[in-house]
């Protein structure tokens, strides 16, 4: 189990040092004051062990919980089973992760986190302010400027066909195969 953890421990720092490395060649700084979250739900397969029913998207299985900044770079990753809402996956994501979040100054989310609650335990946390944003229409599709970005983060994994379906029995090995899937397209790419 040790070992496990210390290769889940060394992709994602492999992955947050090229992140840094990639916002310091456009002339940013090396950590982001601002971060968009979401969660995307992932059917599983059969040989997967811990899943989950999400009664709102009516999937049985995991959910990515994502932070990316405004690159669509991943700044954090948490997967739980699917079962767990949005909020305690997002407060689950930065209590994981303080490092990541000390410098972030505003946390950008849809309409799957709103509530006081759930702004105050991030700003315990943290001292980010929660912004939600809500569509106008509810049945018409619309771009909301700057969330397109997280979904976009979403649709890279989809590029990988190991990730449409959650195979691993474990979830760390489902985070260790993100963050590996955000480390081939960072290199990739840049």
């Amino acid at each position: 189990m040790i070992s496990l953890f210390i290769s889940i421990n060394y992709y994602f720092n492999s992955n947050q040092k090229i992140v840094a490395d990639r916002r310091l060649r456009q002339g940013r700084s090396a950590r982001t004051s601002f971060v968009i979250l979401d969660a995307q739900s992932i059917k599983n397969t059969a040989t997967a062990e811990n899943k989950g029913y999400d009664g709102g998207k009516k999937i049985s299985g995991i959910k990515r919980h994502l932070a990316v900044d405004i690159n669509g770079f991943p700044q954090a990753i948490h997967i739980t089973r699917a079962n767990i809402a949005d909020r305690d996956g997002a407060i689950a994501l930065v209590t994981l992760n303080l490092e990541q979040f000390k410098l972030v100054r505003t946390m950008m989310v849809d309409s799957g986190y709103t509530g006081q609650n759930f702004a105050n335990e991030i700003s315990s946390l943290t001292s980010a302010k929660v912004i939600v944003v809500k569509r106008n229409e509810l049945h018409q599709f619309s771009v909301i400027p700057q969330r397109w970005l997280i979904e976009r983060s979403f649709s890279w994994l989809g590029n990988y066909h190991r990730l449409w379906r959650n195979c691993e029995r474990k979830l760390n090995t489902s985070l260790m195969m993100v963050s590996l899937a955000f480390i081939r397209l960072l290199l990739k790419r840049y």
